[in-house]
């Protein structure tokens, strides 16, 4: 394992951080966790080296913590330092308590290393810097290590944040397909700058910069001076840079977490050549020229309260874009995706735009996904009435 250093502090986190937001499931449900799976995984990555565990509350619909702390029983919690979230707008000091006590509970710990104010944009942080004086006192008694905020708006914003407080950290989305999106390069410069140890999530865009490929995507990297697989380009293309302090990954399967653990063995600073960055800045212009929404599959717009399937809709939308495969991908959704989950359900109520960290407009998205899928039908299945 490599390590890195971690902005102030006296710390070297590992390469890679374990990000449990994507843990293997039973019977595709995001509340059941395979705990054995699971708890394998985690305790695998800490024995390889991996020492920087982020969780939260709101993950697996609750789900997430509870294994979490299971895992690290047995000797484990003491090899890690440990990172949650509060996710929730809280609006007095005993109420601050109540929630921290009961995830320290949850998580079978008295302390968290790294405590995240989850989620920021311009409007959750005017209402969530009052909790600020909470958290400091939570430090000040011992429950809180270190006090940071994960992030998804724009750079203004992001940097009006940085600036509000003397933070310990910061956790923001970065691959190489958003460089100048939410945070972007300038954010993570900017934080670096000023002391922030930088943690960065979804370096491989919720999954959207690995198999299966565009073609002319796996044609570029076929071509590529090093053999690498697309996951490898994407976590050595963040590690390339010198002011991440650690990269989370949401791995879901024990094969993800032996790759993974081999990739950031082999990790560095600054070691891509040109030609290696070439490589990723023509995948970078092909993956922009087919994309038409960029999701990155948080689930926060989810559930939909009238049951629209928002996800499994942009999934298909961008696949058809993407790959071509038109009858597969459109029997898909017309077939095999229940009328009430589909896009004409949508009721337009704004819920998803107002909880996106992307800002994506979802409901002319959802309508401009219907029509393309509209266009060419497979036999077995007639139009539908707009």
């Amino acid at each position: 394992m490599q390590y890195r250093s971690f902005g102030k502090l006296n710390w070297k986190p590992s390469a890679l951080g374990f990000g449990t937001m994507r843990l293997p499931i039973l019977d595709g449900d995001p509340a059941r966790i395979d705990e054995p799976l699971a708890t394998k995984m985690i305790r695998t990555a800490i024995d390889a080296g991996v020492n920087y565990i982020d969780t939260a509350c709101v993950y697996h619909r609750g789900q997430s913590e509870p294994v979490v702390g299971r895992a690290l029983r047995n000797g484990y919690r003491a090899r890690v330092k440990l990172a949650t979230k509060l996710s929730h707008i809280l609006k007095s000091e005993s109420e601050f308590d109540e929630y921290l006590d009961k995830q320290l509970e949850t998580l079978q710990v008295d302390r968290i290393d790294f405590y995240l104010l989850h989620g920021l944009n311009r409007r959750s942080w005017q209402l969530e810097e009052a909790s600020l004086p909470w958290l400091e006192r939570a430090v000040s008694d011992g429950r809180i290590g270190h006090i940071g905020f994960s992030f998804h708006d724009d750079l203004a914003t992001f940097k009006q944040i940085v600036d509000a407080h003397d933070w310990s950290f910061c956790q923001i989305m970065y691959n190489y397909m958003d460089i100048d999106d939410q945070a972007g390069t300038e954010g993570l410069h900017y934080a670096a700058e000023r002391g922030l140890a930088v943690v960065v999530m979804e370096p491989l865009r919720g999954g959207g910069l690995v198999e299966p490929l565009p073609d002319r995507v796996h044609q570029l990297l076929k071509r590529a001076p090093i053999a690498r697989t697309p996951a490898e380009w994407a976590l050595h293309w963040v590690w390339d840079h010198p002011e991440v302090s650690c990269v989370l990954s949401g791995m879901s399967t024990f094969e993800q977490v032996e790759q993974n653990l081999a990739a950031a063995a082999a990790s560095g600073m600054e070691q891509m050549t040109e030609a290696e960055l070439d490589v990723i800045a023509g995948v970078r212009a092909e993956y922009r020229s087919l994309v038409r929404v960029r999701c990155t599959k948080c689930q926060y717009c989810m559930p939909c309260p009238n049951g629209v399937n928002i996800l499994h809709i942009f999934r298909l939308y961008n696949d058809l874009a993407m790959y071509g495969n038109e009858e597969w991908i459109r029997t898909q959704y017309f077939d095999h995706t229940p009328e009430p989950m589909r896009a004409p359900a949508c009721l337009e109520c704004g819920a998803c735009e107002a909880a996106c960290p992307q800002q994506i407009p979802i409901i002319k998205a959802l309508r401009e996904a219907h029509a393309a899928l509209l266009t060419t039908l497979p036999e077995t299945c007639p139009p539908e009435e707009e």
